[in-house]
């Protein structure tokens, strides 16, 4: 059965390391590393946030690239993957695109690497993710985090990714694939 849960990696809007509000770049890396995660965890979709005309643009080279050019032919299990993608312009395209698609608005959750009252815990997110009832929309932030506008509109924010040493700065690719295990990984 395919999980309500779905992924977006927002490059808007987001802070930079002064916390002012920025568009961020797309990276190649992260589009191919999360078009491979939503389809290893059999995601629906993984959207791409940004407004940027010429990230956009970008971001459709590198995918018909692998979906529709020589690349698909090269690599089948890349083209596979990169198909879940979509870009939109805003957050809020990616939940209209969800509600069109099952007829409901999902549950906006956001990251953070910060601690912060009333998270969410891993348990609690994956039985929510399990019933299935409501659709879940996980938005990962690149820069430095989500923007405090997106942080207010969310339903509730995941505990963060804590490791032993008490460093915490993973980048988005490390942190969305220990997100997803836990969230819609096999459990053993």
């Amino acid at each position: 059965m395919q999980k309500k849960l779905y992924v977006a990696l927002v490059h808007y809007p987001v802070l930079n390391r002064h916390s002012e509000v920025i568009a961020s770049a797309l990276t190649n890396f992260d589009l191919h590393d999360l078009a491979r995660l939503v389809c290893t965890y059999d995601l629906p979709r993984c959207f791409i946030v940004t407004p940027l005309q010429d990230q956009q643009r970008l971001a459709q080279r590198l995918i018909a690239h692998w979906v529709e050019r020589i690349g698909k032919d090269l690599h089948p299990h890349r083209s596979q993957a990169l198909q879940r993608l979509k870009l939109v312009h805003e957050v809020k395209d990616a939940v209209a695109d969800i509600e069109e698609e099952i007829g409901i608005s999902p549950q906006l959750w956001a990251t953070t690497a910060r601690s912060i009252n009333g998270s969410i815990t891993w348990r609690k997110a994956r039985a929510i993710v399990e019933e299935g009832e409501l659709p879940v929309l996980l938005l990962l932030g690149t820069g430095w985090g989500l923007s405090q506008e997106l942080m207010d509109r969310v339903h509730g924010i995941l505990e963060p990714i804590a490791g032993a040493s008490g460093y915490n700065h993973l980048s988005v690719r490390c942190a969305a694939a220990i997100m997803l295990d836990r969230l819609a990984g096999l459990e053993k």
